[in-house]
């Protein structure tokens, strides 16, 4: 009985040591602030107060408008390739009507040819693209000067085909958005699209103008609110991407770990823990709620590691204002008392062979 006795001893001996070791999850604030430990190169940690949520808002949805979306003003309609017009030469209907007057108005339309050019009785083959409608209308006058006595002509564009924003991503409808002589601005431009609400990331819409990407934030924010003011340009491309990678995980002393997917930047601490089921009354440690920000880039920069003690007055107004970032990873740690359960309950299993073990013995000896 000695002899067998000893080897499940010893074994229970290593299990003991092995579970002191690693008992629960709980991550050591000593060993983060310590600037000679192996962590601290590459974590840096962050108390929640009311002074250290400026830092930590610090990001897309905080972000100013470059000056010159605000700044930039809409220039006169330059007529372009694939843009019809109507041309009016007042008293000539012939001129103005060659298809016949009883004709719609498109019939009697003048397409812009590929090459920019148009063709128009006397006048012949004339340069358009890149004429404001101003431009156009005093160049025919002067060509039909020689034709037409003190010519009184108009001209209108009665179909846009030239100037256009692309839409690309998660709008309802991403049909090329025509550019006419009337201002277009950036909310208009969204609402005649319409977004998918659903499946939409609005918190980081993408609008390249010239080459550059600037982003905005549609869901809070001075973009948010500035979209009525921002004009758009010829040649402006939006995208509007989807929210399948905006996550944040929750991990730990949760009731429901789980990765929470989110649209907009307006999901805080308080909103992510409900959504898990809230923080374990049995198993966790209030003290020791954390986010874990910037594990992505870790090997470029230092992750921040943001601690809230849950347990104090002021944690539930701090939460509720800590605003949460793609990526982010909320952990709960264990209370001491699960620390000390989860040893015990590797234990247990071990407890009860040695019994059976020494109740064979016995009966053997017996």
């Amino acid at each position: 009985m000695k002899h067998f006795f000893m080897p499940v001893l010893m074994l229970s001996v290593v299990l003991l040591h092995g579970c002191a070791m690693v008992p629960g999850q709980r991550m050591s604030e000593r060993a983060l602030t310590r600037g000679d430990s192996p962590e601290s190169s590459h974590v840096k940690l962050v108390q929640i107060t009311a002074d250290t949520l400026a830092t930590a808002q610090a990001g897309p949805s905080n972000q100013e408008i470059a000056p010159e979306l605000l700044n930039y003003q809409t220039q006169a309609y330059r007529i372009g390739p694939g843009d019809s017009l109507y041309i009016t030469v007042w008293d000539h209907p012939e001129l103005t009507s060659p298809a016949g007057t009883q004709q719609q108005t498109a019939a009697n339309g003048r397409v812009v040819r590929p090459d920019g050019t148009v063709f128009y009785p006397y006048v012949g083959t004339i340069k358009a693209a890149g004429m404001t409608i101003e431009e156009l209308r005093d160049a025919i006058g002067q060509k039909l000067a020689g034709f037409v006595e003190k010519p009184q002509v108009d001209v209108s564009v009665i179909g846009y085909g030239s100037q256009r924003i692309t839409l690309r991503g998660a709008f309802t409808k991403t049909d090329p958005q025509m550019i006419t002589d009337v201002p277009l601005t950036l909310g208009q431009v969204i609402g005649s699209a319409g977004v998918n609400t659903d499946l939409a990331d609005l918190s980081d819409l993408v609008l390249t103008r010239d080459g550059r990407d600037y982003h905005l934030n549609l869901s809070a924010g001075p973009s948010a609110a500035a979209a009525q003011k921002i004009y758009l340009k010829p040649g402006d491309i939006l995208y509007l991407p989807y929210n399948e990678s905006r996550e944040v995980y929750v991990l730990g002393e949760v009731i429901r770990p789980q990765a929470i997917t989110f649209k907009t930047t307006e999901l805080n601490l308080t909103q992510v823990i409900g959504r898990a089921g809230g923080v374990n009354p049995v198993t966790a440690d209030a003290k020791a709620i954390y986010v874990i920000r910037g594990v992505a880039n870790l090997q470029q920069e230092p992750a921040t590691v943001f601690h809230l003690n849950g347990r104090s007055p002021a944690s539930f107004a701090l939460a509720d204002n800590f605003v949460m970032r793609p990526g982010d990873v909320v952990f709960v740690g264990p209370s001491g008392v699960t620390e000390w359960n989860r040893v015990l309950s590797q234990l247990l299993p071990l407890s009860g062979i040695v019994g059976n073990a020494a109740l064979t013995n016995q009966r053997i000896g017996n």
